[in-house]
């Protein structure tokens, strides 16, 4: 008799633990994420009142704004499914090494051995592109028991739906 009192506090003491426990971790992690949006946020103003202040904006600096873009989507998807998207990752190196190929060629006018490296890890990044979202589509990390659903069924499908 004397046991049970002693497991169910047990219980209780876990349970309160465990919840503390991932009210600590949500709350990092949104706290994370709000402040990594608003960093991106603040960077990209900057970075565009600087191109303001220019009074002329190359494609570099359009490329700079395009990254700042893909991290604050790559934000929102991650606060939305709390997934992250590796395919964003890959779309900001690959913008990202577009920007240094851009801005080495247009400020040294002469290609060189690095130009062909640079190319080359955009083309192997394109190819990482390609295998993920083959293997996403292939392989999906969520299983569902229902078939899968056609985009634009036909009448006769929708036919045999309404019977």
């Amino acid at each position: 008799m004397k046991i049970n009192w002693a497991e169910r506090l047990r219980e209780n003491v876990h349970g309160l633990a465990e919840s503390l426990g991932n009210l600590l971790v949500e709350s990092f992690h949104y706290l994370a994420l709000f402040a990594i949006g608003g960093i991106t946020a603040w960077a990209a103003v900057v970075a565009f009142l600087g191109m303001v202040e220019k009074g002329h904006i190359t494609v570099d600096d359009i490329l700079l704004l395009f990254i700042y873009l893909e991290l604050g989507a790559m934000v929102g998807i991650y606060f939305k499914t709390n997934h992250m998207p590796v395919r964003f990752l890959i779309y900001v190196a690959i913008t990202a090494l577009t920007r240094l190929l851009i801005s080495d060629v247009s400020h040294h006018h002469r290609p060189d051995l690095g130009v062909v490296y640079v190319s080359g890890a955009i083309l192997l990044l394109a190819l990482a592109i390609l295998v993920v979202r083959y293997a996403s589509s292939r392989f999906p990390s969520v299983q569902t028991d229902a078939p899968p659903r056609r985009r634009n069924p036909g009448p006769q499908v929708e036919a045999e739906e309404e019977a």
